[in-house]
């Protein structure tokens, strides 16, 4: 399916996601929070589009929004897809988990956790991957200072 067949028939599902194709040859769906996990079952099980494999789940901090962005792929269609979804709120900032959609999200949602302090709801086991519990702070966050391991050049 070409990405304007795939913009006509997602916009279709939900009518206020942000469309591009940016630098990049994949469409790009930016959706809200509140919208998230009802789009990604969709693209997953809709006929259509049957968006089955998640090969790339980043955090991103857009500074001031912190976010996530899925890299999706139809393997029996062989179409891909980018959806990012933004929260200006860095205090709690909370995303859904699509664990439940694709189980490879699992660990990496843990991973954006650990590093951007996103907090996935209904995350099966969401705790910090690679630092330690006692680790203050996010040092993948645009605004992370950190005076002991900071590399002066």
């Amino acid at each position: 399916m070409i990405n304007e067949a795939l913009q006509s028939l997602i916009s279709s599902w939900i009518p206020d996601l942000e469309f591009s194709e940016e630098e990049s040859q994949f469409l790009n769906i930016t959706v809200t929070p509140e919208h998230l996990h009802k789009l990604m079952i969709d693209l997953k099980t809709n006929k259509e589009t049957s968006f089955d494999y998640l090969f790339c789940l980043s955090g991103v901090d857009w500074q001031p929004e912190l976010g996530v962005v899925y890299h999706l792929e139809s393997t029996m269609h062989r179409h891909m897809l980018v959806v990012k979804v933004k929260t200006a709120d860095r205090e709690n900032p909370t995303i859904d988990s699509v664990c439940d959609i694709w189980k490879t999200a699992e660990f990496h949602e843990r991973e954006v956790f650990d590093f951007f302090g996103i907090t996935f709801n209904n995350h099966p086991n969401l705790k910090r991957l690679f630092l330690t519990e006692e680790w203050e702070g996010f040092p993948l966050r645009k605004d992370y200072e950190d005076e002991i391991n900071m590399v002066i050049k």
